[in-house]
């Protein structure tokens, strides 16, 4: 990766060329766009023992970004008050040899908090993959090969506050203090992760093809329904064994009512069903017992959770958290449980064994959707138990919103087409 800098830079140029040419929103909007460089510096936060053993230095990089200001010409900018979106790429320096570098691609907002003459603060999500070349098959013949990364490709997600300081009307310098995570999500052995604290400073500048005048902001009605059925099919792998690559099959169905509390935000109940194949002694993990038989109906879990998503146009998060209603495995664990012991059987809302569990009685998961065709979305989710992730899940579903009885007419029913020039109806 000696030539790195130079390869990000000539790639962020080259999108950047040609979304100039043809991002045209809107006839009289400006085509504007801004190019970011910034060098960072972080700290392994809460090191797994691996990372620990290899000691390396601080891990150090160069973020790049194309960043694109509001064009103020759609519903959810002007229910987020004008965010910015940018498309990202990281060069890593993870800290020595064996952990190797590292290369980010990722999509990512910046949601404003602040703003003023003098500086704007905002908060920036972003979520991609990472390429490593210090995963642990790579390094395997090691003295001490590298556990944090079971394979090449590796989830990147970050967050953190990012702080804009004009010096002239197209450049101004920029801070940011964030955190990343960096794993496969247990699709492949080990899984530990890194989870880095780091720092950047850099320059930001503005792009101005056109001079048109810029656009007087639309006005937008609310969204014209309240309610919305979510139902959602997914499946993935999990790998449980280290040194056999054997995957095995998950899957989930989902159904879920949210309500629409704001333009950008809903909240609701859900109902999880989820399958999974790992829940089994055909693995070296020590997790489940190696004497139990496991039947499928072992391996099935449901779930009820409290629902929540922020949208953004067609991209929606989600966060959604929830306790397991039946949970036949949790009674086949291998280890002696500190509070209850081996033998006994667990009740269903356990405490979970301690720092470190891959199990609980209750799971997280988070992710994002994007809208396809009419209601259609994809999707893809990461489950947790607490902060250990379980699987990565990939999926397609169907939402029905329901128009509200003041937007129903006898030609539109109380099933509503999302159509994506909603808004010319109503």
């Amino acid at each position: 990766m000696k030539y790195i800098y130079s390869y990000l830079l000539c790639a962020l140029l080259s999108v950047s060329s040609l979304s100039a040419q043809n991002n045209h929103i809107e006839k009289h909007v400006n085509d504007r766009f801004a190019v970011k460089t910034q060098f960072f510096m972080g700290t392994y936060l809460d090191p797994s023992s691996n990372i620990k053993d290899i000691d390396p230095n601080a891990p150090t990089g160069l973020n790049l970004g194309i960043e694109f200001p509001s064009s103020r010409q759609r519903p959810w900018q002007q229910y987020l008050d004008d965010p910015t979106v940018g498309l990202g790429m990281s060069y890593y320096n993870l800290g020595n040899d064996v952990m190797g570098e590292g290369i980010a691609m990722y999509p990512y907002i910046l949601i404003n908090v602040v703003r003023t003459r003098h500086f704007q603060a905002s908060v920036k999500l972003a979520a991609g993959l990472t390429a490593v070349n210090g995963h642990y098959q790579a390094t395997v013949n090691e003295v001490i090969p590298n556990r944090t990364f079971g394979s090449c490709i590796n989830a990147y997600l970050s967050g953190g506050l990012n702080l804009d300081v004009p010096i002239t009307r197209n450049l101004k310098i920029n801070g940011e203090l964030g955190f990343n995570h960096i794993s496969n999500g247990r699709f492949s052995e080990p899984n530990k992760g890194a989870n880095i604290l780091y720092g950047g400073l850099g320059l930001v500048a503005t792009l101005h093809p056109y001079e048109d005048a810029e656009a007087q902001p639309m006005v937008f009605p609310d969204l014209p329904y309240k309610w919305s059925l979510n139902i959602t099919g997914a499946a993935g792998a999990q790998n449980a064994d280290l040194a056999d690559d054997h995957k095995f099959f998950i899957s989930t169905f989902h159904i879920g009512g949210v309500y629409t509390a704001t333009n950008w935000y809903g909240v609701g109940l859900g109902m999880d069903v989820f399958f999974n194949d790992a829940v089994s002694n055909d693995t070296e993990r020590g997790l489940f017992c190696k004497s139990h038989n496991y039947s499928n109906a072992d391996k099935i879990r449901v779930g009820l959770s409290l629902n929540n998503e922020f949208r953004f146009g067609d991209v929606t998060a989600m966060v959604d958290w929830g306790v397991y209603v039946i949970n036949p495995s949790r009674h086949y664990y291998e280890f002696d449980h500190s509070r209850y012991g081996h033998s006994s059987r667990l009740p269903l809302f356990y405490k979970t064994h301690g720092p470190g569990s891959q199990e609980a009685c209750h799971y997280i998961r988070f992710g994002l959707k994007y809208r396809i065709w009419d209601n259609m979305y994809l999707q893809a989710l990461a489950k947790t138990h607490r902060h250990i992730a379980e699987y990565i899940e990939f999926g397609v579903g169907y939402q029905f919103p329901f128009l509200r009885k003041d937007k129903r007419s006898e030609d539109r029913g109380r099933i509503f087409h999302h159509r994506r020039d909603w808004w010319k109806d109503f």
